[in-house]
């Protein structure tokens, strides 16, 4: 049996070598993240502070952004918190894209993917998290994901706004010939008590030329005057106006068009094509066959004068396809394969709490279930498309990626480059659940790029291939057993699911590297939960197989909150117990988790007789409680059932402990769009395989939640002085048990198989 020792100390020799090497590079605090490599570009009359922030003549704030917009609202949630420091006034903020530098690269989220239980506070954590975070700090990643913007870049952001004040101060002080510490700072302005006072504009070029602060004091929260209020996105109103620009509306002088047609079964590649028919098509310029390329399938590629001369002449291309490996793979057999792997094994423990064998057999009830989850594609409402440019020795890519900097590598690596000579331009993201963390469409329109002459061709993915050619939620299969004794105490908790692990092919297609390693991902929402099982043991057994899989939102907790809810509601009904009473008895020592649970149930009226339906159907309550990203959440969903079976859900009451919420409002939209992403899934949506080939191919057959279908949905957002946690993702888990266990109440079935049908 593998165990995280043996993983993570495994190699002795090794580490013994580099013994003392590494212990001196781990006990070295790590470097600022204040100041870039190379000096930050400025546009006329602008001056740059630090790496995160430029002031303008002319007053305006200029936040260097390195984080993706795709519709969570990090621009305005981490400008609110530069602003904050640096007491900026608000209308005079803007938001830069970043250049791609390794103060930039994600910290936060690489360190919290370790394999550790939350409560896990032992030396071997410690000196993981310190060895992984300093690593990241220099090799890791421009990310965008796993919920971890705020999180990652809470401390830098207030670090840079107060330095870049405390250089304003500086200059004023110089300038004026008084103390510093006799100078205040309010919207925008440095102010004195002798009346004098000048704009950030008017101190920016001389603040500029200040040395950093040594060090800095940060805020009181009790003292902040943006943090925590409600504010307008910044972006929205180029949004509502038509002049935001997402990858998709980039437009080149010159442009040329790409539409790809790739194999139909997953892995597959070009034997041969015959482009006579499509090279007769009007506006055709180029058709050429594409190898795969980070993961994707083979393809052909037609370059055209237009998006509609491409997309038609690419149908008309003959090709014999070498369908590969997966030409056989079914759903039912990957199932089936899953289910059997845990007949044999029990996987990597991610989590061991005392004798759970023990107290499986000294209880005198005993639950057992088997849940199944399928394959889910994004459908990101923007379809997959990126631009490039290879010109004169250079390539300049606009892209909507989570990952400039991998995307930069990519582009390099397809033409030739060094990545010094490719620009990448990020544009903003229409949705991207960690779709666009991956490269395979930034490669492609790389290669073809190269064919085009030096004109910027822009590569757009049809519908059809977006959603037959994903890197997909993986399928999973998870069994659970429980022990209880007779006054119907939890005794035990046994939990083993089966499905593939994402950061090995992840890391394989991105860096050509096998890795052997526990994959978090891969049990969480199942073994790092708050819930104080007496004993409990929690493993993953990951099984390979030759289907792309990927981040989706959530990830693993997009499955595994549904597996666990929904069993643990099935032990409170074989215990006797009110589910959310049986919640509370497992949470009685987490005083925050209690505090979501029972305000959410305080707010949906649960215990209360539920009114029928408008129809006249009965309507039943459900709820989950899960914890994902940091953020706790609790959700209570009204259902009902029409005659014909068709389930509808009128309200989800949502409750939430993010920490500090830096703007409620986005706070609020976020839990609003997991839980419709969430339910679109629920009911809705699963990913078929049959002869290697995704079956679903657009919203006809993928549908997601209509305006019609949307339920009511009421937050409730918990104050909390904590660190900000996230809140991308912790609105999807939840409510797909929410929604089963109200069913179970309704009808009596117990629906363990995503998506939610009834008999």
């Amino acid at each position: 049996m593998v165990t995280r020792r043996t993983v993570l100390l495994g190699s002795a020799g090794l580490a013994g070598a580099l013994g003392a090497l590494m212990v001196g590079w781990t006990a070295m605090p790590p470097r600022p993240r204040l100041v870039t490599s190379d000096p930050l570009p400025t546009g006329p009359g602008q001056s740059a502070l630090n790496g995160w922030v430029k002031i303008g003549a002319d007053n305006t704030v200029g936040i260097v952004m390195c984080k993706a917009e795709m519709g969570q609202g990090i621009y305005t949630g981490l400008a609110m918190v530069l602003a904050e420091e640096l007491d900026a006034d608000w209308a005079q903020v803007r938001v830069e894209q970043a250049p791609i530098d390794k103060i930039y690269q994600n910290v936060a989220g690489i360190v919290e993917s370790l394999p550790f239980h939350p409560d896990d506070h032992g030396t071997l954590k410690a000196i993981a998290e310190r060895i992984t975070g300093k690593a990241m700090r220099e090799f890791g990643l421009m990310l965008t994901g796993t919920s971890s913007s705020m999180r990652d870049l809470w401390l830098p952001m207030r670090q840079a706004g107060a330095s870049a004040r405390a250089m304003l101060v500086a200059a004023a002080s110089q300038e004026w010939g008084v103390k510093a510490r006799e100078c205040r700072v309010e919207a925008g302005r440095v102010l004195h008590p002798s009346g004098r006072s000048a704009s950030f504009g008017e101190l920016a070029a001389a603040a500029a030329s200040q040395p950093l602060p040594d060090a800095v004091v940060l805020k009181d929260p009790k003292t902040f005057k943006l943090i925590g209020k409600p504010r307008k996105r910044l972006e929205a109103a180029s949004k509502m106006d038509g002049s935001a620009r997402f990858g998709i509306d980039v437009l080149q002088p010159g442009m040329q068009y790409a539409s790809v047609e790739m194999c139909p079964t997953l892995g597959g590649r070009v034997a041969s094509f015959d482009a006579t028919d499509a090279q007769k098509l009007p506006g055709v310029r180029k058709v050429l066959a594409l190898p795969p390329l980070y993961g994707s399938t083979g393809g052909v590629a037609v370059i055209a004068d237009t998006p509609y001369h491409a997309m038609r002449a690419v149908k008309a291309v003959r090709v014999e396809w070498d369908d590969g490996v997966a030409a056989n793979l079914s759903s039912d057999e990957i199932y089936q394969r899953l289910a059997q792997s845990l007949d044999t094994d029990e996987g990597f423990h991610f989590y061991k709490h005392g004798d759970v064998d023990a107290a499986l057999k000294s209880a005198v009830k005993t639950v057992k279930a088997e849940y199944r989850a399928p394959y889910l594609a994004h459908t990101t409402m923007e379809p997959m498309n990126c631009t490039v440019q290879f010109k004169e020795g250079r390539a300049t890519v606009w892209a909507a990626t989570q990952v400039p900097d991998m995307a930069r590598r990519s582009v390099a690596k397809v033409l030739g480059l060094a990545v010094e000579q490719v620009d990448v331009q990020t544009q903003l993201l229409g949705g991207g659940f960690g779709r666009r963390c991956e490269v395979d469409v930034i490669a492609q329109a790389a290669a073809i790029a190269r064919e085009s002459g030096g004109a910027p061709v822009q590569v757009i993915w049809s519908r059809e291939q977006d959603t037959t050619h994903d890197f997909y939620r993986p399928a999973c299969v998870s069994r659970f057993q429980a022990g209880l004794d007779a006054s119907g105490q939890l005794l035990g908790w046994l939990n083993t699911s089966a499905g593939q692990a994402i950061m090995p092919q992840v890391i394989e297609r991105m860096l050509g590297l096998r890795a052997a390693v526990p994959d978090r991902t891969t049990s969480e929402g199942a073994f790092d939960q708050p819930y104080e099982w007496p004993s409990a043991r929690i493993g993953h057994e990951a099984v390979e197989l030759p289907v792309p899989v990927g981040f989706w939102r959530s990830v693993g907790h997009s499955h595994h909150a549904f597996f666990k809810e929904s069993f643990l509601d099935e032990v409170a009904h074989a215990a006797g117990r009110d589910p959310v009473a049986f919640r509370a008895a497992l949470l009685a020592r987490r005083p925050r988790h209690l505090k979501v649970l029972q305000r959410a149930a305080e707010l949906s009226g649960w215990g209360q007789p539920l009114p029928a339906a408008a129809d006249g159907t009965q309507r039943a309550r459900g709820v989950a409680l899960h914890q994902s990203f940091g953020s706790i959440v609790a959700q209570v969903a009204e259902v009902s059932v029409s005659p014909d079976k068709r389930i509808r859900v009128h309200r989800v009451t949502c409750v939430i402990d993010c920490g500090l919420a830096i703007n409620p409002n986005l706070v609020r939209q976020q839990m609003e769009s997991g839980i419709v992403y969430g339910l679109s899934a629920a009911l809705n949506d699963e990913v078929r395989i049959e002869k290697g080939q995704v079956q679903q191919t657009n919203f006809h057959d993928n549908p997601v939640l209509r305006f019609d279908e949307c339920p009511v949905i009421d937050t409730e957002v918990i104050a909390s002085d904590e660190n900000p946690e996230g809140v991308g993702e912790p609105g999807t888990p939840p409510v797909a048990p929410a929604v089963a266990n109200a069913l179970f109440t309704l009808t009596g079935q117990r629906l363990r198989r995503l998506p939610l049908k009834l008999a």
